[in-house]
């Protein structure tokens, strides 16, 4: 388990919009941590995506979330992708 820290947040999203981020966030740690459903990740990842339309946010959010946990948000979206299990593990690389 990973130290505490802050998941990287734009002040000027919405409760709703934190929320979707940050149950996405929460779920990427969880494929490296347990392991997740598939289809409960890539929900997620729809929301995420809601609220952060464009890929140039989407990769300095993703750095910065790597900095701070040592978890890809894109490693993780690109297993559960390609994948055909219904629960993903991720390993660190």
């Amino acid at each position: 388990m990973k130290p505490n820290y802050q998941y990287p947040l734009d002040m000027d999203w919405t409760t709703a919009e934190m929320i979707k981020v940050t149950t996405f966030y929460q779920l990427v740690e969880d494929a490296y941590e347990h392991g997740v459903d598939r289809d409960n990740l890539l929900a997620a990842y729809r929301g995420f995506k809601t609220v952060v339309p464009d890929k140039a946010t989407e990769k300095t959010l993703g750095r910065e979330f790597e900095s701070v946990s040592g978890y890809s948000l894109y490693a993780v979206v690109k297993e559960a992708r390609a994948g055909s299990h219904q629960k993903i593990k991720v390993q660190l690389s």
